[in-house]
């Protein structure tokens, strides 16, 4: 069998692999409900959805030229998202809701004129959360139809635009943002949301937190920054829940916009117009930057899993996150010249798929495949540890075009690798090159 080859966390980071779209407008948002399935959205109305990771793209109509500022799907099917309206009066917020992934939008304006929802986020398909500016922190129980302002408390941060809201769980919550050159602000609960309190002012940074990640209910870290003064990008966090926080000034000039662990210990985060991002291998507490593909200028990023990265920006920028070394190193099927396996269609696949694959005539074979001539072929499955979890008998070695249809209902949803092999076992001939499959 070929090479094994494992790859922990944090061992080895991967890197960013620039994808055109069919859109050059600048993308404000991006949601993926699991490894495949998502939507980026941006100015102009721009909304577009992936099945297949981001390999291809289809234009949704969502009924709106007004910026698309922010998005989210509780389920392939339930999203919403935000548009400023600024076309037309009343201005402020319109909000969008689909019940058919994206297909079908609906369209209605948020009651508050002047308020511009700048993120957004569900609990379940009722409990939802919006925040904004110039201050705006609100919730709704009925799914959206309805909003009301959360209570805070009064002072002197309480009421700052916010530009990010997260959920531990379903009593504590952490929302962040601010104001350029005036202060930066996370707020907290710890009853759900039915108050939620400011940090102590002398905590505070002198500029936005764009974005959190919350570790435990008592660690979270945000990330920000200041762009002028050489003060650079900044990180901000908290060992204790929220009642101290310690600021880093990292040395590195802009600002960043989102923040995004793919797993314990690797963390990116976007540096907009310094076309960079950050990157620690350490769980956040030492940085380096990397330079973006093609000088891209990325604001948003998003890990559905460890193996599956997405990030997106101005001039319709998408890149897709690449592993270095996941689970079996490829093989190129040297053991066996003139054999061949397909990639499996459809990938991804959830309850049945199909894997191409040809014998070659024994004058065609160069030893040991030779050797193993009319021997039973098998297609074995990996894990991404490199472990067998199925060997399948695909033909007797009866040469010529065949075809094997799978459904393998025990395989969990994830990341699978297969290849061909002569002899079923440790000790069989792999005889083709390894290809990823994907089962939802």
């Amino acid at each position: 069998m070929g090479m094994i080859l494992l790859h922990l966390h944090g061992l080895a980071q991967g890197s960013w692999v620039k994808t055109a779209l069919p859109t050059n407008q600048f993308l404000h948002a991006v949601c993926f409900t699991d490894s495949v399935t998502g939507w980026v959205a941006g100015d102009s109305g721009t909304m577009l959805h992936t099945t297949d990771g981001g390999a291809h793209w289809v234009a949704q109509s969502s009924g709106t030229q007004n910026t698309l500022a922010a998005i989210f799907f509780l389920n392939p099917r339930l999203g919403w998202a935000c548009a400023y309206n600024y076309q037309s009066t009343p201005y402020g917020t319109q909000l969008l809701n689909t019940t058919d992934g994206g297909d079908h939008w609906t369209s209605r304006l948020y009651p508050q004129e002047n308020l511009f929802m700048t993120c957004i986020l569900f609990l379940d398909s009722l409990n939802g959360w919006m925040g904004g500016k110039p201050n705006a922190l609100v919730r709704t129980t009925d799914g959206g139809l309805t909003w009301t302002q959360a209570v805070i408390d009064t002072s002197i941060l309480a009421f700052f635009p916010v530009l990010g809201i997260k959920f531990y769980n379903r009593r504590i919550g952490y929302a962040c943002g601010g104001m350029f050159d005036i202060a930066g602000v996370i707020w907290r609960t710890t009853d759900g949301g039915n108050r939620w309190s400011a940090m102590d002012a002398s905590y505070a940074p002198a500029d936005e937190v764009h974005a959190l990640h919350i570790f435990d209910s008592l660690h979270v870290i945000g990330a920000g920054g200041d762009p002028d003064f050489g003060y650079g990008v900044g990180m901000i966090r908290t060992a204790d829940g929220g009642d101290s926080w310690s600021y880093q000034e990292l040395g590195l000039q802009g600002n960043a916009y989102d923040i995004a662990f793919r797993n314990d210990s690797e963390v990116w985060a976007p540096l907009g117009p310094q076309r960079k991002m950050v990157l620690s291998m350490d769980g956040g507490n030492t940085w380096i930057p990397e330079e973006t593909p093609d000088s891209t200028r990325i604001y948003n990023l998003v890990f559905p899993d460890s193996l599956h990265g997405y990030a997106i920006g101005a001039a319709g920028a998408f890149l897709r996150y690449r592993p270095r070394s996941v689970g079996i190193a490829p093989h190129t099927g040297t053991a066996g010249s003139g054999y061949s396996l397909g990639q499996n269609l459809p990938n991804p696949w959830s309850s049945e798929t199909l894997i191409p694959f040809s014998v070659p005539e024994a004058g065609a074979v160069t030893p040991p495949g030779r050797e193993a001539m009319g021997k039973t072929l098998y297609v074995r499955i990996f894990d991404l540890f490199g472990r067998c979890v199925v060997a399948i008998p695909c033909s007797d070695g009866s040469p010529g075009r065949h075809e094997l249809t799978i459904s393998l209902e025990q395989l969990k949803p994830g990341s699978y690798f297969y290849r061909m092999q002569i002899g079923n076992g440790d000790t069989g001939i792999t005889v083709s090159e390894t290809h990823l499959m994907i089962k939802q």
